[in-house]
């Protein structure tokens, strides 16, 4: 399939860009005997950027990997577990993150500077070093080309599928590949910050050779139109990650800024992370819907954000969208209370095209038209605040029965 110069590979992963290696292993953490370690591995150092929760108890994981980010060298590696956050475990916490880093870059043959860690599970519980230890090992021993499928599923946790992507483009007469994986089910509500600055992870590997400030600037941008735009619960996470890795084995010239090979490029990777970030929140615990919150015309980027965020976390919207319901005045309310600007009485809401609201009250359309589209798998809720120039799209779900059992149960 071909999006403007851009080519989905089927069965796409972690390792379709040249010079990846990655495996996923049973390492012992998860009750269940499921796959609870990944490992992704460069052969060649990789220029890598990232971004991080901006959530006040950062794991350690996410504390050791804004370190490694800063010093600006490149990574050859990103060891990940599953079943246990690492998050909340204090200085003990901190030194069992670092000697995850040393584990694998010492059998790797790398620095452990080379080397980042990421992990999500519990919070506030101790890692078990041993069984650590002898999963890094196997991990490593089942590096492979054709890895990718394996880690993914390696790092979830509630969620019920892999999430995985590979696509490639043309870049001054080479063949560029940018792949990636994600687990996310529960607890999303990114809201990540970049360089340097249950749980959303993401990696995206690629053979390009791209501009070191360039890689920073796209994943930024990237960032604010995909991750960030999502949220299943309105929970953000004390492990949220999303890290890129660009080794540019792939023979290209070098991308750089403001060039049309940047601009594809751009497009290329924008496709990847919003892939990734609607798959989490198709694959979100217990969800039935897919919701799109637009809202149109706002006086900044800022009220659009605070409006279509607060429709989109909404509890009674989304128990409503559960059940079916086109209560719109649950829509509205949440709108009234997001503290964004606007005239409410120049407002009108849209089920997909349909009018439910024009300039503040109720446009007449029968109730059982719009309990029709409400019912629906996916839909589009758009707000015209008609007050400003500025506009915003966010995905979100519904909340189920099933959502309930799932984390009321839960633990991994």
């Amino acid at each position: 399939m071909k999006l403007k110069g851009i080519t989905a590979l089927s069965n796409g992963g972690i390792t379709s860009p040249s010079g990846f290696k990655s495996s996923g292993i049973c390492a012992g953490l998860k009750k269940s005997g499921k796959p609870d370690m990944a490992l992704v591995w460069s052969e060649t150092p990789a220029k890598t950027s990232a971004a991080f929760t901006s959530c006040l108890f950062a794991a350690a994981p996410v504390v050791y990997d804004r370190e490694i980010i800063r010093k600006n060298k490149p990574v050859s590696a990103i060891i990940i577990n599953s079943g246990n956050a690492n998050a909340c475990t204090g200085k003990k916490g901190m030194l069992n993150a670092r000697s995850m880093a040393c584990m694998t870059a010492d059998l790797l043959g790398i620095s452990p500077d080379a080397v980042l860690v990421s992990s999500t599970g519990r919070i506030g519980v101790q890692m078990p070093m041993d069984k650590i230890s002898a999963g890094i090992g196997k991990a490593v021993s089942g590096l492979s080309m054709n890895g990718g499928h394996e880690s993914a599923v390696a790092i979830m946790t509630t969620d019920t599928r892999p999430k995985e992507i590979a696509a490639s483009i043309r870049i001054s007469g080479k063949t560029v590949t940018i792949g990636g994986m994600a687990k996310g089910a529960g607890m999303i509500a990114p809201g990540m910050k970049t360089v340097p600055h249950a749980t959303m992870l993401s990696y995206v590997t690629t053979d390009a050779a791209i501009d070191s400030r360039l890689l920073d600037n796209l994943l930024a941008e990237g960032t604010d139109l995909s991750f960030n735009r999502i949220t299943v619960d309105g929970d953000m996470s004390t492990n949220d990650t999303l890290i890129v890795m660009a080794n540019g084995t792939a023979g290209n010239r070098t991308i750089k800024s403001n060039s049309k090979e940047a601009g594809l490029f751009r497009n290329a990777l924008l496709h990847v992370l919003q892939f990734l970030a609607k798959a989490i929140v198709l694959d979100g615990e217990g969800v039935t819907k897919f919701v799109t919150i637009k809202v149109l015309n706002a006086p900044s980027l800022k009220d659009a954000n605070l409006c279509a965020k607060s429709i989109a976390n909404s509890l009674l919207c989304k128990t409503a969208w559960f059940g079916g319901d086109p209560n719109w005045g649950r829509v509205m309310a949440a709108a009234g209370y997001s503290g964004a600007s606007f005239n409410p009485d120049k407002a009108s809401l849209y089920y997909e095209k349909t009018p439910v609201v024009r300039n503040g009250q109720d446009a007449g359309t029968p109730e059982k038209v719009l309990a029709l589209i409400v019912q629906k798998k996916s839909f589009t809720i758009t707000l015209d605040l008609k007050s400003g120039k500025h506009s915003t799209e966010v995905w979100t779900n519904d909340i189920s029965y099933e959502y309930v059992k799932i984390n009321a149960d839960y633990h991994t």
